[in-house]
């Protein structure tokens, strides 16, 4: 992370991560990307912490890569979000007050959401019992939060072991069940740019869409509401769990949720495989105009980029400009970039988040 966090800083890298992004797609367009920035501070709705112990008293802690034994302690943390920031202090007091709290307590986990609620996970070095509960329970009350208590074979979740997230897009809220310990967008303001932009790319079509690793249908609900029905995959049995749930909270019904990988689905396409999670699923029924994919960093294996190529429009969030980049030279002798975007989901990183709507020559 970079020391200096001034705004200019900020723009500074902003600009060399745009540069980057337009040298990996030169090859492919000269379109400049749409640029979406975040917050230069409390941008991030998640954020884990190590407690270190020293003279007795636990300390939030974070170790540089690759040092785990050098701690850098804090009280704060300028990119977590406000809430975040709140919560920190008040639970570090609860803990040095109970020993019930502190006793082999080696981690402690923050969830937030944009819409101002919280799930605090405490991992500890022992098994939890009814002295755990009773110091816990008053604790969730107190700081107006969901708690979870973690040790080796135990979970003990004193209400829900999920927060809820509300995003607008298009002038339309969407609540999103984020579940403990399952994937959820960190950049809540830079989420709401990628469903805005992927919204708008998209545009009003006649047909059906096809999503695969869909997630907690982060993309899925807005983008339904642009086409006649969604198909969308996913393998995490979790994630599945709360997209259903999103679906019935949203009140949805033209989206068919499917548990099966990209590469699954894909034997299936291609008659390779049948499976028995299909087995409802009228796959004729479905008039396919465009794929969103959303893949994990290493991009696309070479059958699903063959799989995608058969559609007249790919829309591609990336988490890795670089496999991006790759996928697109696969599918470049077919396809060619219309629309492409800069996401600044990580401020302070050399990461970068990107979009592409790929359009059949």
């Amino acid at each position: 992370m970079s020391a200096d966090y001034s705004p200019s800083a900020y723009q500074a890298q902003l600009h060399r991560k745009q540069q980057r992004l337009q040298q990996l797609l030169t090859p492919f367009t000269d379109l400049p990307p749409d640029v979406f920035a975040s917050a230069p501070e409390h941008f991030r709705l998640r954020a884990e912490f190590r407690i270190w112990f020293e003279s007795g008293s636990g300390h939030y802690a974070m170790f540089n890569p690759g040092d785990k034994r050098t701690p850098i302690l804090m009280e704060q943390l300028p990119i977590a979000s406000a809430l975040i920031n709140r919560l920190m202090p008040r639970l570090k007091a609860a803990w040095q007050a109970n020993d019930a709290l502190s006793n082999r307590l080696f981690q402690a986990e923050f969830l937030t959401t944009l819409s101002g609620e919280a799930l605090i996970t405490l991992c500890y070095h022992r098994p939890l019992g009814e002295d755990w509960l009773a110091a816990a329970q008053p604790l969730a009350q107190q700081l107006g939060v969901q708690l979870i208590g973690r040790s080796r074979g135990q979970r003990l979740v004193l209400d829900k072991d999920y927060v809820t997230e509300r995003l607008t897009v298009a002038g339309r809220t969407y609540s999103y069940r984020q579940p403990e310990g399952a994937f959820t967008q960190p950049n809540g303001g830079v989420c709401q740019h990628m469903l805005g932009w992927a919204y708008d790319t998209l545009g009003q079509r006649d047909d059906d869409l096809l999503e695969l690793y869909c997630g907690n249908g982060n993309f899925t609900l807005p983008l339904s509401t642009r086409v006649r029905k969604v198909l969308a995959t996913e393998i995490s049995k979790t994630s599945v769990n709360a997209a259903l749930a999103n679906l019935a909270d949203n009140g949805i019904n033209s989206i068919e949720l499917v548990r099966l990988s990209a590469e699954e689905l894909t034997q299936a396409l291609n008659g390779v495989r049948e499976f028995r999670r299909l087995a409802h699923i009228q796959l004729n029924d479905y008039h396919f105009g465009t794929v969103f994919v959303d893949p994990p960093r290493a991009g696309m294996d070479p059958d699903t980029c063959e799989l995608v190529r058969r559609f007249e429009r790919i829309l591609y969030i990336s988490c890795n400009p670089e496999t991006l980049a790759e996928n697109i030279r696969q599918l470049s002798d077919t396809h060619r970039i219309t629309r492409c975007a800069l996401f600044d989901q990580f401020p302070w990183t050399e990461h970068i988040e990107a979009g592409v709507m790929l359009e059949r020559r």
